[in-house]
């Protein structure tokens, strides 16, 4: 379905890749990541009850279940709706995954239990509640360090075997793990993606309906939308071309934008709901909308966070607990895994369903079937005129046949671009000590970071260093013993 850009939308910048020509009936996708356990599920389900055919090749060191979602994709073919033709296949290496490939999805997570629990628990100690601990602050730095080297290594595979194909990465954190395949790998056509403003136009497409008496989904609104992936602005919004500003600036003075909430009253709802509260406060203060889940802003716009608990449940955002993140681990006690061994056993009943994602959408588009505007992620080449070139940021793009074009999207009030910027600041900072593993360097980015610059030095550091001691198995590519930083931290030396 093609998307109608805004006014601030229509004016492109240079393109920021033209990748391999994508063949709709003869598409060679490499899952790296494959044995995922709810993207891989639901992408099959996409590609099944898309007009493009080919194969798919799952690589994961965990080959057990990349075979299982490659029994997954073939049986799926078989199932009543599905209309395409896909092959799936589970790979050893990446070379055989890569070679030859059109398309490169990357989508993949470490043990939660042995690593994102300790992300949630240890800065907590610190007065630090992270709702989600995913993409900055100390828990989302440190995915990155782990991640970050992972990600080197899948940039000079596919530098090697398949340099002009269309690499999506759905990986978190976004704009640390993009930029680090950039950086390795200047040339690569890699777009980092997420659903959060996606989420926004459906909220917007609600607000037409409810307020306007419009018959809207999320595909009639169009919004300029700009920042840093989970930390994205919009300043305008339309649905079927009505301006939906003056709604939301309504809105944001009744009572629907001014609650108030304790724990009682979130007990029952899910980690992931929405209540908005904290985007309609960031929206009066600055006069921009924010386009992310308050569960992710909260994370930049830190004020959100003080108070612990409290605070933080003050503004409807419940936080995702470190028990929470090891059930998730396990698909029998988990609310967000695909239960595919039952499908397949015939233990529960299958029926094909669609996920919202725009994968198949930005596909087609790239294979000349239609043009597309979504968001990507994409490093900095003038579509936000006021943040630093190169470092990734989120705005629209234009997607046609073999193009990516980032649209310009404006800059920002001097206020939400400061924010803005210390957040790129830190991520850079992260990016260059990765080159050679300094982690000395990587702490730098870590003590500049709006969380941590609520603490003492002293004890960001020894925060640094007990989540170094607790994590270390993961961070093998990082010199800790030449780092000094570890040397004089008492949690390090008494580890």
């Amino acid at each position: 379905m093609t998307v109608t850009p805004t006014r601030a939308e229509t004016t492109a910048t240079t393109a920021t890749g033209n990748g391999t020509s994508v063949d709709p009936d003869d598409v060679t996708i490499a899952y790296i990541g494959g044995g995922s356990r709810q993207w891989a599920p639901n992408l099959i389900q996409d590609l099944a009850q898309s007009p493009l055919d080919g194969e798919v090749r799952l690589y994961d060191t965990h080959h057990e279940s990349a075979e299982q979602n490659a029994r997954f994709g073939n049986w799926v073919q078989d199932q009543e709706g599905a209309t395409a033709d896909w092959q799936y296949e589970a790979t050893e290496t990446l070379e055989a995954t890569l070679t030859g490939a059109d398309v490169v999805i990357i989508s993949t997570q470490y043990d939660p239990a042995e690593t994102f629990v300790h992300d949630l628990d240890i800065p907590k100690e610190y007065g630090i509640y992270g709702a989600v601990a995913a993409t900055i602050g100390p828990g989302g730095i440190f995915r990155a360090m782990r991640t970050i080297p992972q990600y080197r290594e899948f940039a000079a595979a596919i530098r090697e075997y398949c340099p002009d194909a269309w690499v999506f990465n759905y990986t978190n954190p976004v704009h640390f793990v993009t930029r680090a395949l950039y950086d390795e790998y200047p040339g690569i056509n890699a777009l980092g993606l997420c659903h959060e403003v996606l989420g926004t136009r459906h909220r917007l497409a609600r607000y037409a309906r409810e307020e306007l008496d419009m018959d809207a989904e999320r595909s009639d609104v169009s919004v300029n939308v700009k920042g840093i992936n989970h930390f994205t602005w919009v300043d305008e919004a339309r649905c079927k071309g009505v301006d939906l500003w003056p709604v939301l600036e309504d809105l944001v003075e009744s009572e629907h934008a001014h609650q108030e909430f304790t724990w009682d009253d979130l007990a029952e709802e899910s980690v992931f709901t929405d209540n908005w509260q904290v985007t309609w406060e960031l929206f009066r203060r600055f006069d921009v909308l924010p386009a992310a889940g308050d569960r992710h802003l909260i994370e930049y716009a830190t004020w959100f966070m003080q108070g612990g608990q409290e605070g933080l449940n003050r503004w409807g955002v419940k936080r995702t607990g470190s028990d929470y993140r090891a059930k998730h681990w396990t698909p029998a006690e988990s609310d967000q895994t695909t239960d595919v061994e039952a499908w397949l056993s015939g233990e529960k009943e299958f029926e094909l369903t669609e996920s919202n994602e725009t994968f198949v959408d930005i596909l087609l588009a790239l294979a000349g079937e239609d043009t597309y505007v979504t968001n990507v992620n994409l490093p900095n080449v003038g579509q936000v005129e006021d943040l630093q070139s190169d470092a990734v940021v989120e705005t629209n793009a234009l997607i046609r046949a073999g193009e990516v074009r980032p649209v310009s999207a404006g800059g920002f009030p001097r206020p939400v671009r400061s924010l803005i910027r210390g957040h790129i600041d830190t991520i850079e900072t992260v990016i260059e000590a990765s080159r050679d593993g300094d982690l000395d360097a990587a702490f730098e980015g870590f003590l500049i970071d709006q969380q941590i610059r609520t603490l003492q030095t002293e004890d960001a550091r020894e925060l640094f260093a007990k989540l170094v001691v607790a994590e270390e198995e993961y961070l093998e590519d990082w010199d800790l013993e030449g780092s000094s930083v570890l040397a004089e931290s008492e949690a390090y030396t008494s580890a």
